[in-house]
């Protein structure tokens, strides 16, 4: 735990580990800022601290146009922690609040209205609509600096109830109009979609989230192409108001993926953008999950050899968890061959084919009564596959960002079909837990046979999920060897 004062030497010493994690306001500027803004360090006096930017906004102070604190990668407090705090950032984040409301937010997590606004108003300085507000206000800065669309069509896009409220948003957030916002950036890239640029802590071990994906990228849905240090990661996306193709690049700067979304509906932009960031899991904290692992002399080899590795998550719960029961007891060149079929049966094609990708992956719905006999797998899996979409489509197994994640892995461990491995797999990649670990996992268990200890689970905690990661890379460095 930080206090005031070893947050002011980390604004001090510009240290770009804790962008996300804090913000700093400055009394003097009414300015707030990340820890790693290079202006001129105010005086300790001067500065006040928020543990969310909405917070800072609550507050009365503006977004820093230096630094621009809005674009921080999230906290990897709320991959974390399990709580009902947790779990509401998670899906704040997705979009429920533009969608469904407080209310919707609240009913989700079994508590009232009043209830979240004083745990997170307790914990974040601000309640759930205000931090919806601070990433509407996001949404729409992005958009008016990235495309050439009317401002009231921007206006709705991000998630306003109106004009009024979006022009006094912005005045608020950012001390300036939505056409100055737009006159600051100069013009609009060029080229179709939306151009982004993912935001994520250092060291970041791109080749090898992209080895991940590459391996694993089902055709029509998914595709990975160029060669290693400019690879590009492509796929469809299914969204609550449309599809989506989104295309993210290996090589970006310093602290960034590039992006580009085709939306068919730019409602959709904030939850493409989380989805994107829970499968490459941008908000990871690299520097705690290493001093961790490295503690444990049988990991520490590892970890100083991979400071940045990820844990890739999921772009939708439904399909993760599709694909983990396709993957029981075959070899990953198996259950991609077995998805492709899945997909080519059942997969809703787009409108228009985009290069190699023709369709979204199939929901929970229509595999729940599809018959899968052309996948040419045995009957039980079948059923189980069956098992599982029924039991995510009629809600009696939760696969969304703010699912609890106890609750989850019991449920699917009471489905027929459904064991530790397939549930435990799930947990980690579909909910993001970055503390799952695969004991029963055959990579799992080469890697550890090939490293020759005694591991001790208990000293990777809260962490497990990137052991996990290291022992597959393990057992992979000794079979190319």
């Amino acid at each position: 735990m930080m206090d005031d004062e070893s947050r002011y030497e980390a604004v001090r010493g510009r240290d770009a580990r804790f962008d996300g994690v804090f913000f700093t306001a400055v009394r003097t500027t009414g300015i707030y800022c990340r820890p790693s803004c290079p202006a001129v360090t105010p005086k300790r006096q001067n500065v006040t601290f928020h543990p969310s930017a909405a917070a800072a906004q609550a507050a009365g102070y503006r977004a820093c146009r230096r630094c621009r604190p809005d674009t921080v990668p999230g906290s990897a407090e709320w991959n974390v922690r399990a709580d009902a705090v947790g779990r509401a950032m998670r899906m704040i984040a997705d979009g429920v609040v533009d969608r469904e409301g407080v209310g919707g937010l609240a009913g989700r997590l079994g508590y009232s209205a009043r209830q979240l606004q004083r745990q997170l108003t307790g914990e974040l300085g601000a309640g759930p609509i205000a931090l919806a507000r601070a990433q509407r206000a996001h949404t729409a800065r992005t958009l008016l600096q990235t495309t050439g669309l009317p401002v009231t069509e921007i206006a709705f896009a991000a998630g306003f109830a109106s004009v009024r409220q979006f022009n006094d948003t912005l005045r608020a957030v950012y001390g300036t109009t939505p056409t100055g916002l737009r006159g600051a950036s100069g013009t609009p890239p060029e080229g179709d979609g939306v151009p982004l640029r993912l935001a994520h802590r250092t060291p970041y071990d791109a080749a090898g989230v992209f080895d991940f994906l590459g391996r694993r990228a089902v055709p029509g849905v998914e595709e990975v192409t160029g060669e290693p240090g400019e690879r590009r990661y492509r796929r469809t996306l299914a969204l609550p108001h449309a599809h989506a193709v989104a295309e993210v690049g290996e090589r970006g700067g310093a602290g960034w993926l590039p992006c580009r979304l085709h939306l068919a509906d730019l409602r959709d932009l904030t939850t493409a953008v989380q989805r994107l960031r829970r499968l490459f899991d941008l908000d990871a904290d690299p520097w705690a999950v290493t001093d961790r692992l490295a503690r444990d002399p049988l990991l520490r080899p590892s970890a100083a050899a991979r400071p940045g590795l990820r844990s890739p998550g999921a772009a939708d719960g439904a399909e993760l968890a599709a694909r983990a029961v396709l993957g029981q007891q075959v070899t990953v060149r198996a259950a991609r061959t077995l998805t492709a079929r899945l997909v080519a049966a059942y997969g809703k094609p787009l409108s228009a084919a985009d290069g190699t990708l023709t369709r979204l992956f199939p929901d929970a719905a229509t595999l729940a009564e599809a018959d899968l006999a052309e996948l040419g797998m045995p009957a039980a899996r079948r059923a189980a596959l069956r098992t599982v979409m029924t039991a995510v489509a009629d809600g009696s197994v939760r696969l969304d960002p703010g699912a609890d994640r106890e609750e989850t892995q019991r449920a699917l461990l009471a489905l027929r079909g459904v064991g530790p491995w397939t549930a435990s797999y799930i947990r980690m990649r579909a909910l993001g837990d970055p503390d799952v670990l695969l004991t029963g996992d055959a990579g799992v268990r080469h890697g550890l046979a090939h490293l020759g200890g005694t591991p001790d689970p208990a000293a990777w905690r809260p962490w497990s999920s990137y052991a996990v990661h290291h022992l597959w890379s393990v057992a992979a460095s000794a079979v190319d060897g």
